[in-house]
């Protein structure tokens, strides 16, 4: 899986390792044929986000141990699928998105001027984004 372009033309950056994150379970928003949901955004989820999520049926904060899930928190960065971010953007709670780590694939269904409206660089302190 690996070679994938980021929205902003360059190598794809890893996403997240704690907890490990993509499709593929990579670290990065790597995506494939069988990823039909295009898990290719890259976000720090933030507690509005997630509670967004949970409200249109995507829960991504309850832990699923049967499928070693142990839920996210605000600060864990997440790869998500472009539709469901694009959904949350038109409510206004879309989560931050970190771009190079983001990958192309997104554009499909997400401009990348709404892209870069939540682009952040990851603080030393993610759990500030609550």
């Amino acid at each position: 899986m690996n070679g994938g372009r980021n929205v902003v033309g360059g190598e794809l950056e890893p996403c997240g390792t704690e907890p490990l994150t993509g499709f593929y379970r990579d670290g990065c928003c790597n995506t494939g044929p069988e990823d039909v949901g295009s898990h290719t955004v890259c976000v720090v989820v933030t507690e509005q986000f997630l509670g967004h999520q949970r409200a249109v049926g995507n829960d991504l904060s309850t832990p699923r141990p049967e499928y070693g899930f142990a839920g996210l928190r605000p600060g864990d960065r997440w790869c998500v699928c472009a539709s469901r971010w694009r959904q949350a953007y038109d409510d206004s709670l879309a989560a931050p998105v970190v771009l190079a780590a983001t990958h192309e694939r997104a554009l499909e269904v997400i401009e990348l001027g709404m892209l870069r409206e939540h682009a952040v660089d990851v603080p030393a302190d993610p759990g500030a984004l609550a």
